[in-house]
């Protein structure tokens, strides 16, 4: 039975979930302590409320810890220092226009962070395999998605990691969702013994953040409601 909730009700539970939106943010270096496993499952558990289509709930996830971690990270490691990546999913054809400046803004904010200079070729080579040691953190969440649902599935997926990052940040976990993974599939497939009807979507790192870490000390901005969504009202625009 759906029950209605109370004026204050709502309006405590919009300012919480106003203010995890606002002050989630991505960690890219984790201490070494684990999260507790109540806490994992207390945070995939939330998750695994997100909405579906046709509630088919298309992700499955694989999850190392420890040495498991460790390994596979040292196997991502060497695989991308290697020629050529393997995704299972085509990645963007090219950056154009306002997305190539919001990424080139986030990445310059980010080797800022670091002090390494646009042309510290080697120093960002470095910064790039950091995505492949999941940045030190002590878990690691491989978010793979029905390969049958297609699209659809992969969409879902998205809302799934959303939804996780989310679940994590309200218990204290800090989390970065990272497509690098993705581009070799076929290590983290050989990994985890990975089905072929399933397809590798992202990883999720996560633990707790090193908050004396430079690189922990930067955030990106959001686009303006102006520029995200377009209103209609009224008459509809004429079609051709």
């Amino acid at each position: 039975m759906i029950q209605n909730s109370t004026a204050d009700g709502d309006d405590e539970c919009a300012l919480a979930f106003r203010r995890l939106l606002s002050e989630r943010w991505s960690c890219r270096a984790f201490l070494p302590a684990p999260v507790p496993t109540a806490v994992v499952s207390d945070m995939f558990a939330l998750a695994q409320r997100t909405a579906s289509w046709c509630n088919t709930q298309p992700w499955h996830v694989y999850v190392a810890s420890g040495d498991a971690k460790r390994a596979l990270a040292d196997k991502l490691v060497a695989r991308a220092q290697e020629e050529g990546e393997s995704p299972d999913f085509p990645p963007p054809v090219e950056y154009v226009g306002v997305y190539k400046d919001r990424r080139r803004k986030s990445g310059f904010a980010l080797y800022d962070s670091l002090s390494i200079e646009k042309s510290d070729m080697p120093g960002r080579a470095r910064q790039l395999l950091r995505n492949f040691e999941f940045f030190d953190a002590p878990h690691v969440a491989i978010v793979t998605t029905d390969r049958n649902q297609g699209v659809y599935g992969a969409i879902d997926c998205g809302g799934y990691v959303a939804n996780l990052v989310n679940a994590a940040s309200s218990l204290g976990v800090a989390t970065i969702a990272q497509a690098a993974i993705a581009m070799y599939s076929d290590v983290v497939r050989q990994f985890f013994e990975i089905p072929q009807d399933r397809l590798v979507v992202c990883a999720v790192s996560f633990g707790y953040a090193d908050l004396d870490h430079p690189v922990n000390a930067f955030r990106t901005d959001r686009a303006t409601l102006t520029d995200a969504v377009t209103f209609v009202e009224g008459k509809p625009p004429s079609g051709p």
